[in-house]
């Protein structure tokens, strides 16, 4: 699968989140301990939103919510879920907590990823198969689904609600070895056109985030020859989370971010 060129768009040049432009905005990082979520959370905090911290392991977690307090306080909450073992259930759970707690639901990040190193395909364990088809693909949208009605009815004069999925090259995830991470992420591009298109005159907007090449553990497992050092940071990669998480971001709405 490729993506049409008319869907790409980038971001203007040289920008960078204002402190206020998601000024009282909840957003849910989803993958908060991994490079680029705890980035896009640390970006999202800096312009103003709460956010709330998914993922598996707790102390990375509690180090992210740590770090963020020290940007601004009373900006964090966390949420451990492993989404490998997690059921509709437990996502009905995710989106009643963070009712209660907030209220409302103005945006989510999908950061998480699961990747189990290059191997061809038929040699992938059944369970690693399905696990990696779950996180990257199904969980994403079984969250969208469980939290929609907090995104679709927000209180009176609330901004509209953003979807980020992050992609990865499809050219390149398309070739031998990549598994059921590239067969996964082939999908939510899928799931991404088929949620804008049933969205497209909703208050919820529907985006897609290309990365460039950068600094994360999936990168090293996947290109263990190279100097992932010499990589940028995914804080870059964050400015581009923020901008379309806030109201700027509605050029982009059904489109691909492409920063490569």
């Amino acid at each position: 699968m490729r993506i049409d060129p008319d869907d790409i768009v980038r971001l203007p040049k040289n920008w960078q989140a204002r402190p206020d432009a998601l000024r009282d905005r909840v957003v849910l990082i989803v993958g908060a301990a991994g490079a680029l979520g705890s980035a896009s959370a640390k970006a999202a905090a800096q312009a103003g939103a709460k956010v709330v911290l998914l993922g598996r392991k707790v102390r990375p977690l509690e180090k992210l919510y740590d770090d963020i307090e020290a940007i601004r306080s009373d900006a964090a909450s966390i949420y451990p879920l492993d989404l490998s073992g997690a059921s509709p259930g437990d996502y009905a759970d995710l989106a009643a907590s963070i009712e209660r707690e907030f209220g409302r639901l103005d945006g989510i990040v999908f950061a998480a990823a699961q990747f189990d190193g290059l191997q061809p395909a038929l040699d992938t364990a059944p369970q690693k198969w399905a696990n990696a088809i779950h996180v990257n693909a199904t969980a994403p949208f079984l969250i969208v689904q469980a939290c929609a009605t907090l995104l679709t009815t927000p209180a009176v004069g609330a901004p509209q609600a953003s979807l980020v999925f992050v992609l990865d090259d499809p050219a390149r995830i398309g070739r031998a070895f990549w598994g059921g991470y590239g067969v996964a992420k082939h999908a939510l591009i899928g799931l991404i056109s088929i949620l804008h298109q049933e969205w497209e005159s909703d208050r919820v907007r529907v985006h897609a985030l290309l990365p460039a090449p950068m600094r994360s553990a999936l990168r090293r497992m996947a290109y263990f020859g190279e100097n992932t050092l010499e990589l940028p940071t995914a804080d870059g990669t964050a400015q581009a989370v923020a901008y379309l998480l806030g109201d700027e971001g509605v050029a982009a709405r059904g489109k691909v971010l492409d920063l490569r």
